[in-house]
């Protein structure tokens, strides 16, 4: 079970840092965003072993992705946040897939967090 935290409220320009706890230690873990009305958009991943990460475009320099494998937990900083940013935020760690993993497909996705709620004024 993946738990998050670290959601708010916070005005543009602010930060915010989400924490995911509980994740496994596997090939891939994941954030993803979703608005009312829209399906979930990949936001970052985290690749092992190496520690490779993917970022949307839309928050490349801005977010950064990490993971301690001690702790068995999941971050996301997010810096410079903009309205646009607000969006429910979801972790998430690989299921049992086919072929490369890939934690910023949806369809990779085998445990989801219950979510956490950012919202930019």
């Amino acid at each position: 079970q993946l738990v998050e935290s670290g959601g708010g409220s916070v005005q543009a320009g602010g930060s915010l840092r989400f924490s995911c706890a509980g994740t496994p230690y596997t090939h891939c873990l994941g954030w993803f965003r979703q608005v009312p009305g829209k399906g979930r958009e990949a936001v970052a991943s985290i690749y092992e072993p190496g520690g490779g990460t993917k970022y949307a475009d839309a928050v490349k320099g801005r977010f950064t992705i990490s993971q301690d494998n001690v702790k068995n937990t999941l971050y996301l900083q997010m810096n410079s946040l903009k309205p646009e940013d607000t969006a429910m935020y979801y972790c998430g760690a690989l299921g049992d897939v086919m072929g490369p993993p890939n934690c910023a497909l949806e369809a990779h996705i085998g445990t989801w967090g219950q979510g956490t709620q950012v919202t930019v004024s």
